[in-house]
């Protein structure tokens, strides 16, 4: 980070993007969100850009880089966190244009930001962006659009690290497990999701909260990181090192206190 920069966040009006801008901001950060739907956040310092961002649309990403940045300097680390959440159906239920949908935003605005972010960064020779990918880039489910979207962005997030490198841009990802946002707390609230079956498979049993991810997500941006690029951080509570052990009898238990 410059001085005179700051950090983009997309679908930073909630989520893990809002917890992100919270914590950046917190720190002491200049922070600007932006989002389809925008809503400014409460308690903190971060800028709202007032005009909606849809991520999937180039012209948009286009004009409204260039316009944030004429109107607050230099982007100097961006977080991609602007992302739907799969719909659950067998595969033969799939509807085409709500795989569209969730590539178009997923995998396609990934894409747009970071390369409009990204290209003004090599131009200055600074920066860092962040993809937020997911546990179901890396493995399965019936979330299938979904699940290519995401497997999209980790490789996305690879080829741009090596594009920029040279040039000292800085590109890696974070994936998180089962995160307790608003969403996932309405899909279980509604029975759609499992609080059970969703922490279970995971190695600390629970889900992962906002501000863990956002926590990567933090150093990833940071110096600290200065050496770290082209990588896909998880951050899922142990969901991937504890989901195959179903097979040999499930996770062990933690003995009584």
């Amino acid at each position: 980070m410059t001085a005179d920069g700051f950090v983009l966040v997309t679908g930073g009006s909630r989520g893990i993007g809002a917890a992100t801008a919270t914590l950046l901001a917190d720190q002491g950060q200049r922070v600007v969100i932006v989002d389809i739907a925008p809503e400014p956040l409460v308690g903190t310092d971060a800028i709202l850009w007032p005009a909606p961002f849809d991520v999937a649309s180039e012209a948009t990403v286009t004009a409204g880089v260039a316009d944030i940045e004429a109107a607050h300097g230099p982007i100097t680390g961006l977080v991609n966190a602007a992302g739907v959440f799969g719909k659950m159906h067998r595969i033969e239920r799939v509807r085409m244009e709500q795989w569209d949908r969730e590539v178009n935003i997923d995998l396609r605005g990934t894409f747009l930001v970071a390369r409009s972010v990204g290209v003004r960064m090599a131009a200055r020779r600074n920066g860092a962006i962040v993809n937020v990918a997911s546990v179901a880039g890396m493995t399965s489910g019936p979330i299938h659009a979904y699940t290519a979207a995401k497997a999209g962005v980790i490789q996305i997030t690879q080829t741009l690290a090596a594009e920029w490198g040279r040039v000292g841009v800085r590109v890696n990802a974070v994936s998180p497990g089962f995160t307790r946002t608003a969403m996932l707390e309405a899909g279980i609230a509604s029975g759609a999701l499992d609080k059970e079956l969703l922490s279970r498979p995971s190695a600390m049993n629970r889900l992962v909260e906002p501000f863990e991810v956002a926590q990567a997500i933090a150093w990833l941006l940071s110096p600290k990181s200065s050496g770290v690029t082209g990588i896909n951080l998880p951050v899922d509570a142990g969901f991937i090192a504890g989901s195959t052990w179903t097979a040999y009898g499930g996770l062990p238990e933690a003995p009584e206190a």
